[in-house]
């Protein structure tokens, strides 16, 4: 075969790869990785606001300390479990990010409530700032999170379909379907809050 030839061929090949679908399980599976990374980012974000939220309530609520106690517990426990994006395939550890994070939510909704009671708090200019940087830090955890399924969903659904199956169970059959977020249990109905 000529230098021509071989040069035709390999173009060919490229282009057939590039056309079938070989590079989409990568690209998703990238992709969804950076989408928890996102996640991650807002998180952390989440956690690194509280600090400065407790130590607001506490000049004004010390009475509360159980509420302050249960936010810090939380916030420790959430932050000592992760999920690196190769644990991604493993839902029992998503399982317990989520359930971690989840309990820190609802801390931090008891925390919120409590401010109801202090109208000085309410009404101080830190307090306002911190709660609204934390509910805005919400809004972002929950954009991340949708964007995360999303990215899992067309990778997940790349791996099952033609023709990026015959990737899937061929070049790429190392590649497990990644774990998606489930809503709580509970999670449909309104934190308790009690005194």
């Amino acid at each position: 075969m000529s230098r021509l030839g071989t040069v035709l061929a390999l173009i060919g090949i490229g282009l057939t790869f590039s056309a079938c679908g070989y590079n989409t399980i990568p690209t998703l599976q990238e992709q969804a990785k950076a989408r928890w990374s996102d996640v991650q980012n807002q998180y952390q974000r989440r956690a690194d606001l509280i600090p400065n939220l407790v130590a607001t309530v506490q000049g004004y609520a010390a009475q509360e300390k159980s509420v302050l106690t249960a936010v810090v517990e939380a916030r420790a426990k959430a932050t000592q479990i992760t999920v690196n994006a190769s644990d991604l395939t493993d839902p029992e550890k998503l399982k317990a990010f989520q359930d971690a994070q989840a309990q820190l939510t609802g801390a931090l909704g008891r925390l919120l409530a409590v401010s109801e009671n202090y109208p000085d708090l309410k009404s101080n200019a830190n307090f306002l700032a911190l709660q609204s940087q934390l509910e805005g830090t919400e809004n972002r955890i929950a954009v991340a999170r949708r964007d995360y399924i999303d990215a899992v969903r067309a990778y997940n659904t790349a791996l099952r379909t033609f023709p990026t199956v015959i990737w899937a169970k061929t070049a790429f059959s190392g590649e497990k379907p990644m774990a998606e977020f489930t809503a709580n249990e509970g999670s449909d109905k309104p934190p308790t809050v009690k005194f």
